[in-house]
């Protein structure tokens, strides 16, 4: 199973929260425990198409060294294609023994993708959310959903319906909102930033469909506030 690591840009104070609150001590203590991080997804959580010092994953390794906060190296559950389907298979059979300081999951673009009716996805994430809140030792405050790019503005979808699209990511976004509201978890809203892209192409990858290194930059300020009003 590929292990990388996930990223955000980390402000000082907090860094103070994730290197104290979060762990149970002083962010400058020589006992401080390294955070893990298990990011859970499809090609948004590997960074298809990008160099792996531009995913998102690899900007928080970067950050969290650079400010004194030592890590593991993340672990990394996610491959490109996935559904909810088959990334709930991968952690099952992955038989994690272990929990995690953080547990971040984003999937769904290819259930729309491969035609999954609405309650087909609601159930299936739901089954990945449960599953993402044992893995964080049942602490909400340390899960967060991402919610499912726009890929509806990208040059790859030029000839579909990109109208249909839209709604269909919105209605799927709406489920996987709502289910982080009923777990308590924390949730983040990319897709506003995925829209961008509609103007700005060098927000997507050489692919023309992937976010780009300075689009993930852009999701790195929104869950940065996350980690901000999380709860130790």
């Amino acid at each position: 199973m590929l292990r990388l690591f996930s990223a955000f840009f980390f402000a000082p104070s907090f860094l103070l929260i994730v290197g104290g609150l979060f762990l149970g001590c002083d962010a400058d203590s020589p006992e401080q425990k390294p955070i893990r991080l298990l990011a859970l997804g499809d090609s948004y959580t590997i960074g298809e198409s990008v160099k792996q010092s531009e995913s998102w994953p690899f900007l928080l390794l970067d950050s969290l060294k650079l400010n004194g906060i030592s890590s593991d190296s993340p672990y990394v559950i996610a491959q490109t294609g996935w559904t909810t389907a088959d990334l709930l298979d991968a952690v099952e059979a992955e038989r994690l023994s272990t929990t995690f300081d953080w547990v971040i999951l984003l999937i769904g673009v290819n259930d729309e993708f491969q035609g999954f009716s609405e309650s087909e996805y609601r159930q299936g994430f739901q089954r990945l959310l449960k599953k993402a809140l044992t893995l964080a030792a049942n602490q909400p405050s340390r899960v967060i959903v991402i919610s499912i790019p726009d890929y509806s503005v990208t040059p790859f979808a030029a000839t579909a319906d990109r109208e249909s699209i839209r709604k269909r990511l919105d209605a799927f976004n709406t489920i996987n909102r709502e289910a982080a509201l009923e777990e308590s978890t924390m949730y983040v809203d990319v897709t506003p930033y995925s829209r961008l892209a509609s103007e700005d192409e060098a927000l997507l990858a050489k692919d023309k469909l992937h976010p780009s290194g300075k689009m993930y930059q852009l999701w790195v300020s929104a869950l940065l506030s996350q980690f901000g009003r999380a709860n130790p």
